[in-house]
Formats: C-alpha cells, structure tokens, sequence
C-alpha cells in the first residue's frame, strides 16, 4: 500500500496532494496549499522546503511525484517555477525519497482521460476517484491528480508484470 506525495509546483502557491494505493484503488489521506505571494525568493523557497517537509514528516510516503516545468512564453515565470519545483525536490530527497516527474498533460490524461483538460475537469474528476464531497482548491486538486497519474503508472507497472507471467504460463501449459 503505497503513499505518494505529489506536488503541483508554483512559486505563488504550491499544491500537495497525498494518496495510498490499495491496489489499483486510490484513498485519499489529505491535500492543501502552501501560499507564499508576498514573501522574498529566498524565503518562498525556504517556506516551500519547509512546508514540504512538513507533509513528508506527517503523511511518511514512499514515493514522490511532481509536475514537470512547462516552458512558456516568459522564461522568467519557467525560472521562478523551476526555482519551487527545485526546494520541493531537496525536501523529498532529504527525506530519501525516490522522485518522479509528470507532465501536465501526462497528468491530465491518466486522471481525466485527455491531455487537454482544463483545471476544472482535472477537480471533478480527482473528486470522483476518490469519492471527496468537497471540492478540491485547484493547485491542490491539481497535485492529487500528479499522485494518482503516479499511482496508477505503479499499478500499470506491477499490472503488466502480472499479465506477463500469466501469458507465459499459459504458453507452457499448451
């Protein structure tokens, strides 16, 4: 039973969202917001660290999966969000956690089913996989959703693996 801590990375406001795998079914354990809008870079980074660090000492997950920078037009906003995806990085592996990273329409597709779903999508849909009866704020909706893409890449994984040993048997059998 797995615990994944995703990560939606912003240099505003950082989502996490934290999910155990019971099989091929994902529980909620618990997501929020780490806001830092006003503060210096130093310090936004150090609140980021610290906030993370925080959820990994509380939640103690086993994997770490965060979205991957999207390069836009303003290479400064890329930069500031590689900056936070960077202090997010260190907390997990501080903690000696192994760390993954999605794109966002990665993310997308394995939770909404299209790689081009917008944020509300993204919130309905993290709701009803995991049966919530509120709805997510976005960046924290968002960051489950990188957990359950992750998730569900394990249990495609040890899916596969399981398929292949039964096709082989199978092959032996005849």
């Amino acid at each position: 039973m797995p615990v994944i801590l995703g990560i939606d990375p912003g240099f505003r406001t950082t989502g996490f969202g934290v999910v155990r795998m019971v099989g091929s079914r994902a529980e909620y354990v618990m997501s929020g917001c780490i806001r830092v809008a006003d503060l210096p870079i130093a310090d936004r980074l150090r609140t980021i660290f610290d906030g993370i660090s925080s959820v990994i000492l509380e939640c103690k997950p086993d994997e770490f999966a965060i979205e991957q920078v999207f390069q836009g037009k303003n290479a400064d906003s890329a930069l500031k969000l590689g900056q936070a995806r960077g202090a997010a990085i260190v907390a997990a592996a501080q903690a000696g956690l192994p760390v993954s990273e999605y794109s966002a329409r990665q993310v997308k597709q394995a939770v909404v089913g299209t790689g081009a779903a917008d944020k509300e999508q993204v919130q309905m849909m993290v709701c009803r996989l995991l049966n919530l009866s509120g709805i997510p704020q976005a960046d924290a909706a968002d960051a489950i959703a990188v957990a359950l893409c992750h998730g569900h890449g394990i249990n495609s994984l040890v899916h596969s693996a399981g398929l292949g040993l039964i096709k082989r048997r199978r092959g032996r059998m005849r």
